[in-house]
């Protein structure tokens, strides 16, 4: 369902799902920014309004493989989970041939610096990994994590990061005010990182 349409089913989502603890998947199309879709269609509040719900997952792939496999790794959480992905054809590579379950809550490093880190979600990984390549050539070394569960966060990671690398950049598409970002700021303070 495109994210934009599923705003009008705020409360079912809570009190239908959420709340049951029942293990449905929303697979959530159209979220970031959609092109011509227009306006109207950009799924620019998702991440914000499935933030704050009670006992859902919510995971966003960097590409095409990592789709397929949280789409079968959400089945087996057996919990309420929502997978938001964009519009248009998937990046990366080929799909792997064996479907494999991800660890749950657990981010991906996928380059190692020690000048600041990148955290990004979804298909901003890809860009924030160009823009680390871009850095390097000016000699800024960046550690790009691919932070593809928003709910629950990688506290490991992202402490270990934070406590190692004192600049860290989000990258997202979502309404800034209860993002991804947002859910970064709140766990650093609650664990009173600097």
């Amino acid at each position: 369902i495109y994210s934009t349409f599923l705003q009008r089913a705020y409360d079912q989502i809570i009190l239908d799902v959420c709340l049951q603890e029942l293990p449905v998947v929303f697979a959530v199309d159209r979220s970031g920014i959609v092109g011509q879709d227009g306006p109207t269609h950009h799924g620019a509040f998702d991440l914000a309004y499935f933030r704050h719900i009670p006992n859902i997952i919510l995971m966003a792939p960097k590409d095409g493989n990592e789709l397929r496999q949280m789409l079968y790794s959400a089945y087996l959480y057996g919990r309420p989970a929502a997978i938001r992905y964009p519009r248009g054809e998937a990046r990366g590579t080929e799909p792997d041939k064996n479907f494999a379950e991800i660890p749950l809550g657990k981010w991906e490093r996928l380059k190692e610096g020690n000048d600041f880190a990148i955290i990004a979600c979804g298909n901003t990984v890809y860009l924030s990994l160009s823009a680390a390549a871009e850095l390097e050539e000016d000699g800024i070394q960046c550690t790009v994590i691919n932070g593809r569960f928003i709910k629950p966060m990688d506290r490991d990671m992202l402490i270990e990061t934070a406590n190692s690398i004192k600049r860290i950049l989000t990258i997202e598409e979502n309404a800034l005010i209860g993002g991804f970002g947002s859910g970064v700021m709140e766990m650093l303070s609650d664990e009173k990182v600097d």
